[in-house]
């Protein structure tokens, strides 16, 4: 019992220890404080902690900011994992107690950290550590800026670059003496500048580049130009002139330092081949004559010296004489010879057409038209001091053309329809057009085109264009051709049909006259509608005993495709053109499938039905026969008795030949005998009818 009520009084006082522990700390204030170093210097890829401890508060949500700028934030201990940015979890980690780690950290990560703790009801705290990051320095090269230092230049810099490294110190020296800011030398970051440098700033230049973890000593030498002075020309063999195809040398001299590069440039281009100021020109050539510039350039100043001199070089006219013949108000002709270039230019004459006429480099030359000159060629003789040459050209009458037409519906719903008339000619032709024994010319109504061979004619309505006669007419100075156009409503000339082998598909094909104004097509059927498709199987709708339009076809179509036809139905095709609204006369009917009343089952019928009406008429004309034949075996009998004495009478008498009416089948004259017969003997029984045998009739089917 002792031991017991001792621990109880131990767990008593531990209680209230703790409890007071923590109402203190529920009392304090928060507070936060580096673990470590706050100014660190680390190398790049290494790792490095930036330790805080903090107290007053559990728990507490935490923030670390990269300058200004947060990169973690986390309430420690808590199951949500801190927030990083996506391009910083790979380096930045943070640790239970809200230390952060850097883990592999690059340069970039050389900045002023701050870590910030907010606990509720207790305040903010933070701390603040600097951490920078250094590369060892690699590869440092100094350049000078311009290329090359020159003597009166405003100023040259050098430069220095790297390939890694982070610099916290760097030192100039020229010729091993440590360079100071002055007038004459100005350390910037990175660069020494020269300012106004002369020839006694060439020398060897070295900077001296310092971080904690190397450094590094890289040199350069600079050499102040100079130059160049003024070019000296001169041409070899010296001449006032060149002839086409001639050889001589161009020379230009000059000093400088470095040696100056001596640049030939002619009309405005450099010219190549040129070593050291020499220039080698062989077979000269007209466009070579000119002004040559000498400039003498030092390429590292960047100082140049130019000079110049006019050489002369003559030469033919290059290519060959070109000859063309124009007209002139549609009445003359114009005759033009061209041979441009050349020193001196060529002189251009037309023989055939005039002996005085004549020009340098171009000639053109009016003549009045006449029929001499249709199909004739002209020549033009071209006159050179090294060449003669020659060009020919034919003058020619409009030829024989055929007119062309289109039909159209512009963006206005307007009927537009196209005459072209193009005829060969030599010069082109100009193509005037009338109504009748109207001019036509460009309005709302016609418009002709820029080069006169089209006319466009434009209406809503079909009929202003019907039953008029057209008529263009091509012109040039030496003769015309003309064409008439009469212009016809929507028709079709010419149409067919063509089924396909299963019969559900035909097609439609028409021809339309030249001069047909058509803007579309109606493609009309009558018979059964067309065969719809189900889900499940094929049904057709109901039938039509008129033409009912199915397909609308624009005026350049020229066929039609129905398709979902029933192979077994009749159907029947046409087609009416249209302009706009106007509808033509129909095409002729097209049919596809048996004729009214010939169906399948009637084709049958009559296929069965022949044979049996043959049959018919045998079996007929057997019972007429039979009925013929009893006829006459009856006629020949008599219906009564005769007396003794008329027995006597024929008996003695002759026997006539037999009557040819009688086998005829007609009936017999009377019987006069019996005539005077009494009664009694009138009355006698007749004889009785034996019907002839049965008669088998075989037909063959």
């Amino acid at each position: 019992m002792t031991w017991l009520r001792l621990s109880q009084h131990v767990r008593t006082l531990y209680r209230t220890v703790v409890l007071c522990v923590l109402c203190q700390v529920a009392h304090s204030d928060l507070v936060v404080s580096p673990a470590g170093l706050t100014q660190i210097n680390i190398l790049a890829g290494s790792t490095v902690t930036l330790a805080v401890s903090y107290s007053g508060a559990t728990n507490p949500a935490i923030v670390w900011k990269m300058g200004s700028v947060p990169v973690v934030t986390w309430t420690i201990n808590s199951t949500t994992p801190p927030d990083i940015p996506v391009n910083n979890r790979d380096v930045l980690t943070v640790m239970a107690n809200g230390s952060l780690t850097f883990v592999n950290v690059s340069v970039e990560y050389t900045n002023n950290y701050t870590v910030e703790m907010t606990k509720s009801g207790q305040g903010t705290a933070s701390a603040t550590f600097t951490l920078k990051v250094f590369e060892h320095i690699e590869n440092v090269t100094v350049d000078l800026q311009p290329d090359f230092a020159s003597e009166g230049a405003d100023r040259f810099t050098l430069q220095y670059t790297m390939l890694r490294g982070v610099v916290e110190e760097q030192t100039w020296f020229f010729k091993g003496t440590e360079i100071k800011n002055n007038s004459h030398y100005l350390v910037e970051q990175r660069s020494l500048v020269v300012l106004k440098p002369n020839r006694s700033d060439t020398g060897q230049y070295s900077v001296v580049l310092k971080n904690p973890f190397s450094t590094v000593t890289t040199q350069k030498t600079v050499t102040v130009l100079y130059g160049p002075d003024e070019p000296i020309l001169e041409a070899s063999p010296a001449q006032q002139f060149y002839i086409s195809g001639d050889s001589l040398t161009l020379s230009c001299k000059t000093e400088g330092l470095p040696q100056p590069v001596l640049k030939w440039v002619f009309g405005g281009e450099p010219v190549s081949g040129s070593v050291g100021g020499i220039l080698n020109l062989t077979n000269v050539q007209t466009n070579q004559s000119g002004i040559y510039n000498c400039t003498a350039i030092n390429e590292k100043t960047k100082l140049q010296r130019q000079k110049s001199m006019n050489l002369k070089v003559y030469e033919k006219p290059e290519g060959t004489p070109m000859c063309s013949v124009h007209s002139v108000n549609n009445t003359d002709l114009q005759y033009d010879c061209q041979w441009s270039g050349g020193s001196p230019q060529a002189q251009l004459s037309f023989p055939a057409l005039s002996n005085s006429s004549s020009g340098m480099g171009h000639l053109s030359l009016t003549v009045s038209a006449s029929d001499s000159l249709d199909g004739t060629p002209v020549s033009c003789t071209a006159d050179h001091p090294i060449e003669k040459n020659e060009c020919n050209i034919t003058a020619s009458r409009p030829a024989e053309f055929l007119p062309s037409m289109r039909t159209t519906v512009n963006s206005e719903g307007k009927i537009e329809v196209t005459i072209t008339c193009l005829s060969e000619a030599s010069p082109k032709t100009v193509v005037s057009w009338s109504k009748g024994n109207e001019t036509v010319s460009s309005g709302s109504t016609y418009q002709i085109s820029s080069n006169t061979t089209q006319l466009d004619i434009q209406h809503y309505n079909v009929s202003n264009f019907l039953l008029h006669n057209y008529t263009c007419t091509c012109r040039n100075p030496l003769g015309f051709q003309k064409r008439g156009i009469q212009l016809q409503g929507p028709s079709i000339s010419d149409s067919n049909l063509f089924p396909n082998q299963d019969g559900t598909v035909v097609t439609l094909t028409w021809e339309v006259p030249p001069t047909s104004v058509v803007t579309g097509f109606d493609v009309q059927m009558k018979g059964p509608e067309l065969q719809t498709q189900s889900r499940n199987d094929t049904k057709t709708r109901g039938s039509s005993d008129v033409f009912t339009t199915i397909l609308l076809k624009p005026g350049s179509a020229r066929s039609a495709d129905i398709l979902f036809l029933d192979p077994d139905r009749t159907y029947r095709f046409r087609i009416i053109p249209k302009a706009r609204s106007t509808e033509g006369e129909p095409s002729k009917v097209h049919r596809i499938r048996p004729g009214d009343g010939l169906s399948g089952p009637a084709i049958a019928g009559i296929a069965a039905g022949i044979p049996c009406s043959l049959l018919f008429l045998i079996l007929l004309g057997g019972f007429i026969y039979l009925c013929f034949y009893c006829h006459k075996n009856k006629s020949q009998l008599g219906r009564y008795p005769k007396t003794r004495a008329h027995e006597t009478v024929i008996k003695n008498k002759s026997d006539p030949s037999p009557h040819n009416l009688l086998a005829g089948g007609l009936k017999p004259p009377p019987d006069y005998n019996r005539l005077h017969q009494t009664p009694s003997e009138r009355s006698v029984t007749l004889p009785s009818f034996v019907p002839p045998p049965p008669v088998r009739v075989a037909t063959t089917v």
